[in-house]
């Protein structure tokens, strides 16, 4: 018998259509695998065990009435806690929404259902999705599966690190500033952010508004190019107003030579600060590899990418502090109990329902959005946003992708980063994407050479070129022998099949 981690998600659901192995069976591992692992990892907030072998069930009785089985049938996938999904809870890892159970399904969660996915549980993530490392979760830290003393990235640290550690095949993260392709660099996993309305947005719990945006991990770019036709194939969702119609099949030029297309490189942030020298050898080393294949590696340049990070933080804030104002302790979340009057118990209920950056970053959005300040700083934010889109702009009539890395450094350890703007800078690479609303995916490179850590290479691409994104990642995965890999101290640690 082998571990099921060992197979991708293509060849799990080839398998259940063929009936080598039961949709049951594939859970049943799964379940076994988390409950291996998991006591080390930490990944996840819920195991829905019951969703999942209902789910299976319903799939196998597909089967054995000779239904047509979705693409992704047994196949087991776990959700960030921001999404929705009836039957469990949707905390977004704060005290605030602890004990609050999901009463609809959310889009992006119901077409993975629809495709024949296991719903195993709910991952852990930063509160709110604010932060970098998965630390500011308040009920317990995720480990990263390389390192367990080290973390596993944010904010969608539990979706990486349970792919990573082989728990499950893939999982759904959120991607605000780099929330999906950081994690998935610390992780040594694929994590796609796609261009923003690719992907619903209904039903999960908001960040900023208009960075926010949907996307997979897993082990191989195969896995991710195949939960993507999960996510886009039923068209746009009506119930999202920035949802676009996105008429693609990402698996169909996954395999094609890249020969004669154009990478860009930008010198700038190959020389930036905080860059460290394994990674910066390891995107050469991706460079390389493109160029092997026939690939011309040109230069491009950013000019205003050096205040995108300034710029995020301060749309980002504003945008988090007008949807996290619902929280006020009187229609649903924590309540703080024996307050005389309606004014006390909701900023009791906020202050001890938030955690710490919660807080700090609603209290920033609400000075920035103050009299007197909105046009000293928000309004040129703005505009900032704009020089930056414009910079993407021109850069992809020069290339067709532009290679950088995801993170400066490897994974760091628990409390290595108690400043808050160093934290902030764990994003440099991946917020400007989210300014411009384009896609990113993060790609394995296999370990480096001071750390043996995972390290990843960054490509971005201009909106709506999602699947040409995909190409050039799969190039650069078969340039590296790191794709399908589970963190060692965990392959095969239960869950046979």
């Amino acid at each position: 018998m082998a571990s099921f981690d060992t197979l991708s998600a293509a060849q799990i659901a080839a398998g259940v259509v063929a009936g080598d192995f039961s949709a049951v069976d594939v859970a049943r591992a799964s379940l076994d695998a988390i409950d291996a692992r998991e006591g080390e990892v930490q990944a996840f907030l819920e195991v829905s065990a019951d969703l999942a072998l209902a789910a299976a069930e319903k799939t196998d009785a597909a089967r054995a009435a000779g239904e047509k089985l979705g693409p992704l049938a047994g196949v087991p996938v776990a959700f960030k806690d921001n999404m929705h999904l009836v039957g469990t809870r949707t905390t977004c890892a704060s005290k605030m929404l602890e004990n609050y159970e999901s009463t609809f399904t959310a889009t992006c969660v119901q077409r993975m259902l629809d495709a024949g996915a296991t719903p195993m549980g709910k991952a852990n993530m930063d509160e709110f999705a604010f932060g970098s490392s998965t630390e500011s979760s308040a009920f317990h830290r995720t480990n990263n599966p390389w390192d367990t003393e080290r973390v596993p990235g944010g904010s969608s640290g539990g979706s990486a690190a349970a792919v990573a550690a082989g728990e499950v095949t893939l999982s759904l993260g959120s991607d605000t500033g780099g929330s999906i392709r950081q994690p998935a660099s610390l992780c040594g996993v694929v994590g796609m952010k796609p261009t923003y309305g690719a992907v619903s947005r209904y039903g999960v719990v908001a960040f900023g508004s208009s960075l926010d945006q949907v996307g997979p991990f897993g082990r191989r770019v195969e896995d991710v190019a195949l939960a993507m036709n999960a996510l886009v194939g039923a068209g746009r969702d009506p119930y999202d107003s920035t949802s676009q119609d996105c008429p693609v099949n990402f698996l169909e030029h996954l395999e094609d030579a890249i020969e004669g297309r154009r990478v860009g490189i930008v010198p700038a942030l190959m020389e930036a600060a905080g860059l460290t020298d394994e990674v910066k050898s390891a995107i050469d080393a991706a460079a390389d590899a493109l160029r092997d294949q026939g690939a011309e590696v040109v230069e491009v340049d950013l000019p205003n990418i050096a205040s995108a990070i300034a710029s995020y933080y301060v749309i980002a804030p504003c945008e988090a502090f007008s949807n996290l104002a619902r929280f006020d302790g009187v229609r649903y979340g924590y309540q703080e109990a024996g307050c005389a009057n309606l004014a006390d118990q909701t900023s009791l209920s906020r202050a001890h329902g938030f955690g710490e950056e919660a807080k700090r970053r609603q209290m920033l959005g609400a000075y920035l959005l103050s009299s007197g300040t909105y046009d000293k700083y928000y309004y040129p934010a703005q505009q900032v946003r704009t020089l930056i889109t414009r910079d993407y702009m021109r850069a992809y009539e020069k290339c067709d992708v532009i290679l950088m890395p995801a993170s400066p450094r490897t994974a760091f350890k628990f409390g290595e980063m108690s400043d808050p703007t160093q934290m902030y800078a764990s994003d440099m690479f991946t917020i400007s994407n989210n300014i411009a609303g384009n896609g990113g995916i993060s790609v394995p490179l296999g370990l480096g050479a001071a750390t043996g850590l995972p390290v990843s290479a960054q490509l971005q691409g201009p909106a709506f070129k999602d699947r040409s994104l995909l190409t050039f990642a799969r190039a650069i995965e078969r340039g590296f022998d790191a794709a399908g890999t589970v963190a060692p101290a965990f392959a095969g640690k239960g869950g046979e099949l």
